[in-house]
């Protein structure tokens, strides 16, 4: 059971890799942990609540730490791409993926259950694996470790991270990424920097996705600008429209320039990172 969010533990989790010719077929071989009627809830004090939350985030940072080097070294950008679900992320990375062929690109896949994103990743001929979570509803920096250890990005890989979908969990949880990305679309409505503060604060960048359906949504691109930047006021903010094209070259060239060099300079972050 994870402390900060309730939901099932990482041994939950379960690292896929998609075939070439997949048939859907009704039985996934992950071991879901469902919370039923007759499930043992152990209802601790407040403090020693706070206690496990801690312990169980620094063990994380000590992991997603060890990732931050791993992926420096082999001078890999990783990007956390996170939403909550509908928000347009896996259509994105199709875009992006098939419109910058000339960079080697890898994705993982969060999802609770199915490849349905994995294979849809792998149409566009990326190399991809599906972490499925069972109950958990983020990913963290373990989960994150073997994944690597599966999909072997080759040194100077662009590597996105599409997150589970949710903007409570994941903002949490450290995976060792050098940038974090939040999705959000127009018809989420316009208050969402304000409700998951935590989620906005800790973004580099703000996609709103969807922007043509603006005449048919009651969305202010304006003050939701206002409430993201009052939550953090060094985030970017980008609205697009992955259908449509609109400023998605403005996402390309973000990319690009957290691209720049890494070697050298993403392992002394991440040193830094580590003695802070």
């Amino acid at each position: 059971m994870c402390a900060t969010c309730g939901c099932g533990d990482d041994a939950a989790a379960v690292i896929r890799v998609p075939h070439e010719h997949h048939q859907h077929d009704d039985h996934e071989h992950g071991h879901d942990h469902q919370h039923g009627p007759g499930a043992d809830h152990v209802h601790l004090p407040r403090t020693e609540t706070v206690s496990l939350e801690m312990k169980v985030l620094a063990k994380n940072d000590e992991l997603a730490q060890r990732n931050r080097e791993w992926l420096a070294e082999r001078d890999i950008l990783a990007v956390n791409m996170m939403s909550s679900p509908g928000a347009g992320k896996t259509t994105l990375l199709e875009r992006t993926i098939r419109e910058l062929g000339e960079l080697p690109v890898a994705v993982i896949e969060g999802d609770q259950a199915t490849l349905l994103d994995a294979e849809r990743i792998q149409a566009t001929g990326c190399k991809v694996v599906q972490i499925n979570t069972g109950a958990g509803c983020h990913l963290d920096a373990e989960m994150l470790h073997r994944a690597l250890e599966t999909l072997n990005p080759a040194p100077g890989t662009l590597l996105f991270i599409e997150n589970v979908g949710n903007l409570v969990c994941p903002a949490l949880f450290d995976l060792g990424e050098r940038s974090k990305v939040v999705v959000i679309s127009v018809t989420e409505g316009t208050d969402k920097p304000l409700k998951y503060p935590h989620m906005f604060a800790a973004a580099e960048l703000v996609l709103i996705n969807k922007i043509d359906l603006l005449p048919y949504v009651d969305f202010d691109l304006d003050k939701c600008g206002e409430f993201a930047s009052a939550v953090n006021p060094g985030v970017q903010l980008l609205p697009l429209s992955v259908t449509a094209g609109e400023g998605i070259d403005r996402w390309y060239s973000w990319l690009f320039e957290q691209r720049r060099p890494l070697n050298s300079v993403a392992l002394e972050d991440a040193v830094e990172q580590g003695l802070d």
